[in-house]
């Protein structure tokens, strides 16, 4: 699917924009702490400067009824949800009650909206795969040049973000790098994308900002990623960086060690382990990554059986305040062999697993190979119960469950 066949997915939404937006109202980036959430809050923070806005930036691991509800009281102003928000737009929906436009930029497995307001601009509505084919930071980028065709020089952002999609650059990624390649923000030799502008390969920033976010998340690390994604490295960030790097290391090394010695905890078809207070001050988001380096420990980990991970959620959310329960995180990886399995539909994929293992207490977003979910802490047991149910109930080969 060519990128000008795209165009018109996002032209309605970027003239409502431009309508609401000639009011001056207050206008919002909610966004992801990882890598691809830090490059689509970079994206539409030029993007909307460029537009002559100011926006507040608020930086979240995952999306919360609490949160949303706290943030939509507001009237007349304008939300961009960028790579975070697609799953929940339902419920977005029902907390914006058509008070605010809100725009959601995001590749995680969508459900409609249910508020005219509320764009859901995920490509996988247009028959695209967001595990595979375009991150969130590919639908910022593409929304931003539609807005203005100036905004190409953001391209390389949405070719970092797309770092974290398996098997390379696919799809419309690829039609983004040629486009970018062509207009020289990018030079692309020998399978290497490197940015003009700031000297880093794609590779490289990517995996800075996978430390800057998740690991110094309460450090005031997803800001200094976002500035790092536009003005690049400057020394007191490298200095940062090599400390960060450091500590996730350290933890990493504590984690493996501990699971080496005590093992992961079993049943018939899952295995799961509780982080503790291993990646304590660190963002959730590490516990993730953490699982998807375990996918890999064969000596360690059982390949037909779902993988998951635990990390308790501080109850401070930087910019934004406490939250009213104490939450679990839960990530959940797909080892080789399960994958086999999956994509027979013999088994439920990682979202739809915690899709219906958390309803009615939690929330979970995520896509068929990796996913998470926050729960409240005391539903652990219950979750890892259910979760239990669920596999061993799936029987044969089954429809793919809509969110």
């Amino acid at each position: 699917m060519g990128l000008r066949n795209l165009k018109p997915f996002f032209s309605d939404a970027a003239e409502k924009f431009k309508e609401v937006g000639n009011k001056k109202p207050e206008v919002f980036v909610i966004h992801h702490d990882d890598a691809d959430g830090l490059c689509s809050a970079a994206i539409m923070l030029k993007t909307l400067e460029r537009e002559r806005v100011k926006p507040s930036l608020l930086c979240i691991e995952k999306i919360l009824p609490e949160i949303v509800e706290k943030l939509h009281r507001k009237k007349g102003a304008v939300f961009f949800y960028c790579d975070i928000g697609s799953p929940h737009a339902d419920m977005i929906s029902r907390f914006n009650k058509s008070k605010n436009l809100v725009l959601i930029l995001d590749h995680h497995n969508p459900v409609k909206s249910e508020d005219p307001l509320v764009y859901n601009l995920n490509l996988e509505f247009k028959g695209l795969k967001g595990e595979t084919d375009f991150s969130g930071a590919t639908s910022a980028y593409l929304f931003s040049k539609t807005l203005n065709k100036e905004n190409i020089d953001l391209s390389y952002l949405a070719l970092v973000g797309s770092q974290e999609l398996p098997n390379g650059l696919k799809s419309v990624n690829l039609e983004v790098l040629k486009e970018a390649v062509e207009k020289g923000v990018v030079s692309h030799e020998k399978g290497k994308i490197k940015i003009k502008k700031i000297g880093l390969t794609a590779k490289r920033l990517f995996s800075l900002l996978q430390i800057l976010g998740p690991v110094a998340y309460y450090r005031n690390g997803p800001l200094i990623g976002v500035k790092t994604c536009l003005t690049g490295l400057n020394s007191e960030t490298k200095e940062l960086l090599k400390e960060l790097e450091q500590e996730r290391k350290e933890a990493n090394k504590k984690m493996l060690a501990i699971l080496y010695t005590k093992g992961l905890n079993q049943t018939k078809h899952i295995q799961w382990f509780d982080s503790e207070n291993v990646y304590e001050g660190m963002g959730t988001k590490v516990v993730g990554t953490f699982c998807s380096y375990l996918t890999f420990q064969k000596r360690l980990i059982n390949e037909g059986k779902y993988l998951f991970g635990t990390m308790p959620l501080k109850p401070e959310i930087p910019g934004f305040g406490k939250l009213n329960t104490e939450y679990l995180k839960i990530s959940v990886r797909i080892p080789a062999k399960l994958k086999k399995e999956i994509m027979e539909r013999t088994k439920p994929s990682a979202i739809e697993l915690l899709n219906l293992a958390v309803k009615g207490y939690g929330i979970a977003d995520g896509h068929d190979y990796a996913a998470s979910a926050l729960i409240p802490s005391e539903k652990k047991e219950e979750f890892l119960a259910k979760v239990e149910e669920i596999v061993a109930n799936w029987g044969p080969p089954q429809k793919r469950l809509i969110n």
